[in-house]
């Protein structure tokens, strides 16, 4: 039996919650048209055991070779090996690697495509049950879809704790000034020097990680522990390149459209500009926030929560969309939702002019809830 619909009505955390649950064996697929992209996911009796994504194609030597776990040499050697069902085990037969850091890097692998389709908030999902007799070589692991869903979570708040050197992923990492004695005790781990190699003073983090082929949560991190050590330092992007101008007049026409279309009481108009913005790119969480109050305008109140936290998936690490999810979710009856994105923005903005405002939403908040709950106990 097949399971599908939009993930504006069954959000992926739902669906991988259901999957769980009713312990389905299949294949999962997810497609976004506005990412113009699309992952697969396979469960085996409610565990994930596979998962791949179009925009960042992984094999076993590339997972490796990126995590510096084996190179040429080590990949010469597995040729050479006689017996295995794939190249995973003909690398553990040539001793390149251990059976354990095989499928260490492999389960890291894949929870970076699941973390990547858990922020998706559109598109559509289609399950069908199946055998999964016939899946890859590297699909061994049985990963619990439960602590898949927590581990996002926990995602969420690193991203606060980081936000303080790494405010955004549009920041430009550039190379530190050297002491004399820098070079002697620099010492970075493989991925570090990746990034490292990476930094030209014009790309963002984001470009970074399109680059490397990783998620943007774990080039923050990266970026974080480098900023920390004194290796690099970020600043603001110049909107000025050449290379993203076309993208970024485009993108500003949109917004700019929206905004004068919301200001004059359009929001059916500034919602179409707003979205076109979303699809340029240049300044996406901007953009969606415009997305959600033309929506709020137009009472689509369950839309605009979605929007909202559809931007905050993608970018965790802007206080004003956890603000306006607040305000969002409060419209719709979501308490919960709306006094952690309430608490997330006074800890990545304790200073910022709004918070009063936010601080009154939560006492407010409170208030409310301790009315119902005596009313619940009348």
């Amino acid at each position: 039996m097949a399971i599908e619909g939009p993930l504006r009505e069954l959000g992926i955390h739902d669906v991988f919650q259901l999957l769980d649950l009713s312990r389905k064996t299949g294949a999962l697929r997810v497609t976004s048209e506005l990412r113009d992209d699309e992952g697969d996911v396979l469960f085996d009796n409610g565990r994930v055991i596979h998962a791949s994504i179009r925009s960042n194609p992984t094999s076993i030597e590339r997972i490796l070779r990126q995590a510096g776990k084996i190179g040429d040499a080590e990949m010469a050697a597995a040729k050479d090996v006689v017996g295995g069902a794939g190249l995973g085990d003909r690398l553990v037969l040539a001793r390149a690697i251990t059976q354990h850091e095989l499928e260490r890097q492999l389960q890291m692998a894949i929870e970076n495509v699941i973390f990547e389709l858990m922020s998706w908030r559109e598109g559509f999902f289609s399950f069908e049950e199946r055998a999964v007799a016939d899946v890859p070589v590297d699909a061994r692991l049985r990963i619990s879809t439960e602590s898949l869903l927590m581990e996002g979570a926990r995602r969420i708040d690193e991203w606060s704790r980081i936000a303080d050197k790494v405010p955004s992923l549009s920041v430009v990492p550039t190379l530190a000034p050297v002491e004399e004695d820098r070079a002697s005790v620099l010492d970075l781990l493989p991925h570090e020097w990746q990034v490292l190699m990476m930094i030209d003073g014009e790309r963002d983090l984001r470009g970074i990680a399109a680059s490397l082929g990783s998620s943007e949560f774990e080039i923050a991190k990266i970026a974080y522990g480098l900023v920390s050590t004194g290796v690099i330092l970020l600043r603001a992007p110049e909107r000025t390149s050449t290379h993203s101008m076309a993208a970024l007049t485009e993108s500003t026409e949109a917004m700019a459209s929206a905004q004068a279309a919301l200001d004059g009481g359009r929001p059916e108009d500034a919602l179409k500009e707003a979205r076109a913005a979303v699809l340029h790119g240049t300044d996406a969480t901007a953009a969606r926030l415009l997305v959600a109050r033309s929506l709020l305008r137009l009472a689509r109140h369950q839309e605009a929560v979605d929007e909202l936290r559809r931007a905050v998936q993608a970018d965790p690490i802007t206080p004003e969309v956890h603000r306006e999810l607040g305000f969002a979710a409060v419209r719709v009856g979501d308490f919960a939702n709306a006094r952690a994105s309430w608490e997330h923005f006074l800890r990545l903005a304790p200073s910022s002019l709004d918070v009063g405002r936010v601080r009154e939403g939560l006492d407010a908040l409170t208030r409310l809830e301790h009315l119902l709950e005596a009313h619940a106990n009348v």
